[in-house]
């Protein structure tokens, strides 16, 4: 009779388990990707959170295809990480250290241009070294990156859009993504 009940009880457990409607789950912990709309401009704040899964008028691509660009040589990596800035009101004698940024190998960091507004310095800085990279060719091939779920690159292939380059592609799964696959990073520094 025992024996009975327990088992009773068993069954019932499992069939409160197989009727609880699952939870939703995320890719990275199992849940799926939240859904954001692609804005109309740059984005200005919070710049690491979910980002869309389009820009209008780029590619844009996952690991594999970043892997087949970067071993066929056929595009432009352009790492757009932000970097710190030193203080100005440090202590004198205060030590200072960059943190150290691993990225794509044979990347161009070009850290700080993907904020949604740039200074006049910033953005001459970014057309410059996009001048300098292409060699002055508009429909060179470039790929932005940054982290998974930042903002920066996503700004970054839309202004060089603006620029009047027509050959984006934007990387969103970014220096992050490809480590978890597995393929190489190097030391960056930064595009003077």
């Amino acid at each position: 009779m025992v024996r009975l009940a327990w088992l009773g009880m068993a069954g019932l457990a499992v069939a409160l388990i197989a009727f609880t409607p699952a939870k939703a789950q995320n890719p990275a912990e199992g849940k799926p990707p939240e859904t954001v709309a692609e804005p109309e401009s740059y984005r200005m704040d919070a710049y690491r959170a979910p980002t869309p899964a389009t820009l209008k008028g780029a590619h844009v691509i996952d690991t594999g295809e970043a892997e087949r660009l970067w071993r066929a040589k056929a595009a432009l990596f352009v790492d757009v990480l932000p970097r710190d800035v030193k203080p100005a009101n440090l202590a004198p004698g205060t030590v200072w250290r960059d943190k150290p940024r691993d990225h794509l190998p044979g990347s161009t960091w070009l850290p700080n241009v993907g904020y949604g507004a740039l200074s006049e310095a910033m953005d001459a800085y970014f057309r410059r070294s996009l001048e300098a990279l292409t060699a002055g060719l508009r429909e060179a091939p470039l790929v932005f990156y940054c982290l998974t779920d930042c903002w920066m690159s996503w700004n970054a292939a839309k202004r060089a859009m603006a620029y009047g380059y027509t050959d984006v592609a934007w990387y969103p799964a970014g220096s992050d993504g490809w480590s978890r696959a597995g393929l190489p990073l190097e030391r960056a520094e930064p595009r003077e």
